[in-house]
């Protein structure tokens, strides 16, 4: 993994690059998406145990959308539990939407015996709830949304970005800050603020936009297990 720096040469990548890289990967080399999910996941955990290495029994919060960034959340959650930390799983969302290798590693937590909490959107208090998972967490970890977000965020979501922005401790985003714009750096009605973010792949060219950095906090590139250069 690689610490990103503006003076620094690097590949910046478009949302479609990205997605082209991934589809090269598992169409074309059939390396399993659960396999890119895995090194994704495994990048933001062991991040996450050397910024919290000095805290005694530490406490991590994890909030998972109903797509693939949230299964990267499930693979950060039982790598982090594997390790001792005492970590809480929130799915934002309705459940039955989270498919495909995202479920598979939901469903491992569960039989590691894992207890998985739900946040309920439609609940007028989400700040409450927000309060109640990650009121004492020394990290909060956002798995909400990935680069394929397009559009204005809808008042729920917009809300809860703002509560788990206001939490009073470091956020790391999982391969982007939820609620901005991959390719243009530019908050979609709102986006975590976070303290970390751990990209995949290659740095988004949104990334490298005037005022993104007050969102992405601190850039790490992780590998997925193959390169863009190959291709």
């Amino acid at each position: 993994m690689e610490k990103y720096s503006p003076d620094k040469k690097c590949v910046l990548m478009t949302k479609d690059q990205v997605r082209a890289v991934d589809s090269w990967a598992i169409n074309t080399l059939g390396i399993p998406g659960m396999v890119l999910m895995e090194n994704a996941g495994r990048s933001c955990a062991e991040l996450i145990k050397d910024k919290l290495k000095d805290i005694a029994d530490p406490k991590v919060c994890i909030f998972c959308g109903t797509g693939n960034n949230g299964g990267d959340g499930y693979v950060i959650a039982r790598h982090l539990s594997n390790s001792g930390f005492e970590v809480v799983v929130v799915i934002c969302g309705n459940r039955e939407k989270v498919k495909g290798d995202a479920k598979i590693n939901l469903d491992i937590l569960e039989r590691l015996g894992r207890p998985i909490e739900q946040l309920n959107l439609r609940d007028g208090d989400v700040p409450a709830q927000v309060k109640t998972f990650a009121g004492d967490a020394d990290m909060v970890v956002d798995g909400l949304f990935g680069t394929g977000l397009s559009g204005q965020l809808s008042d729920e979501y917009k809300q809860l970005i703002e509560t788990i922005n206001a939490c009073n401790c470091p956020i790391l985003a999982v391969d982007i800050p939820s609620g901005l714009d991959c390719d243009n750096g530019q908050p979609l009605g709102a986006a975590i603020r976070a303290s970390y973010t751990v990209t995949f792949v290659a740095v988004k060219k949104g990334f490298a936009s005037k005022g993104a950095a007050q969102y992405t906090g601190e850039i790490f590139v992780a590998s997925i297990g193959v390169e863009p250069n190959h291709i």
